[in-house]
């Protein structure tokens, strides 16, 4: 936990040294970061919901013959 803070700490030294323009350079990818990964949570979530759905056209006789290629 101590090294966490440290990181931020030092994170922020940096920040504070920044010219305003910067500041904002590096608020519009924190933006970012947060967004792709708010895009991926609900990505991994569709797909996991989806999979029981599909599992019955998926799984079927007639198609038994893909599984195996």
């Amino acid at each position: 936990m101590a090294t966490n803070r440290n990181h931020i700490g030092e994170l922020i030294d940096k920040l504070k040294a920044l010219p305003p323009e910067r500041i904002a350079e590096v608020e519009d990818f924190i933006d970012f970061l947060k967004t792709r990964d708010q895009d991926r949570q609900l990505t991994r979530a569709a797909a996991k919901t989806a999979g029981p759905a599909f599992a019955t056209v998926w799984d079927n006789p007639d198609d038994a013959v893909y599984d195996a290629l």
